[in-house]
């Protein structure tokens, strides 16, 4: 008998039983891996501490003159009536959205322009520059009060919006400066170089290639500006002598008294002030956060 038909005479191996899976194993819980009560417990109390100032004075804003529930039952808005019509809440509103709209545009633009050449460009003082825009953000802004207001004074704009919009968009400037050269650096110059190739001019690429892809970071810093220049009360108040010309923080300082403080009124007072920003960063949030990535990622 051959090799050949040995193989084909012996009998096939019988078939081998499956073996039975093996149990699960519990997946370790890493080190880094905090319990759900260590992360919560934090964040509550901490929740806890934020939100009560915030029911504090809304429970002063809604509840009536005298009362000391603790419980805005039964709701009035007599505060916000008083505050809107007879305190001109109305014209303050007014003001401070166009003085923060402005400066946030006008910040926005300026900080495009110069962030765009510190981020693109080397000359022989950038770095003197760039040193020169981080000290001046150590400098208060109650020291550029005395030579704004005679520079304000002789181009006679004292009492008048604008001297409030350049000083906030002046007290911007450099940090704004600063982040937007951050972002732009973190787009690849060979997009700009491609735009080029295909026949763009430098500001066409930048407006088509490089400007979308900054939106995130143009919406932080425009947020940063409007939100400062709508709580910001020391420009409004040495510029500002007429109260029809007057801002929500200035406003909410004739609010309290020198003897008596109208608690209702000067609750609601900061409810209209702090009801627009909250909705502004509600809409804004998920790019302000990209935003603050961007800028924390080396290109």
């Amino acid at each position: 008998m051959t090799t050949k038909e040995a193989i084909a005479v012996a009998p096939a191996p019988a078939p081998t039983a499956p073996r039975p899976p093996r149990p699960a194993r519990k997946r370790s819980r890493a080190w880094d891996e905090a319990p759900r009560w260590q992360i919560y417990l934090p964040l509550g109390v901490y929740l806890v501490f934020t939100l009560i100032p915030f029911y504090w004075i809304l429970l002063f804003s809604l509840r009536p003159a005298g009362s000391t529930s603790l419980v805005p039952w039964p709701m009035t808005f007599d505060h916000f009536e008083k505050v809107w019509t007879e305190r001109s809440f109305g014209t303050y509103f007014q003001n401070s959205v166009l003085v923060g709209v402005v400066t946030l545009l006008m910040t926005t633009l300026v900080a495009l322009a110069g962030g765009y050449a510190l981020a693109r460009f080397d000359f022989k003082i950038k770095q003197a520059f760039m040193l020169a825009l981080l000290c001046s953000q150590f400098v208060p802004g109650a020291l550029l009060l005395v030579p704004l207001f005679e520079i304000f004074a002789e181009l006679r704009m004292i009492n008048s919006l604008g001297s409030v919009i350049i000083a906030e968009t002046v007290f911007q400037l450099p940090l704004s400066i600063i982040l937007i050269s951050n972002f732009i650096k973190n787009v690849p110059y060979s997009l700009e170089e491609a735009a080029w190739v295909d026949g763009c001019g430098r500001m066409k690429a930048f407006r088509i290639v490089v400007l979308p892809l900054l939106r995130p970071g143009l919406i932080a810093v425009g947020s940063f500006a409007f939100v400062h220049s709508w709580n910001h009360f020391l420009f409004a108040l040495m510029f500002l002598n007429n109260q029809e010309k007057q801002t929500i923080p200035v406003g909410l300082n004739t609010l309290m008294g020198a003897d008596s403080v109208d608690l209702g009124a000067l609750a609601a007072g900061g409810i209209i002030a702090a009801v627009p920003v909250v909705i502004v960063f509600a809409f804004i949030q998920k790019w302000l956060i990209t935003g603050f990535s961007a800028g924390a990622v080396k290109g």
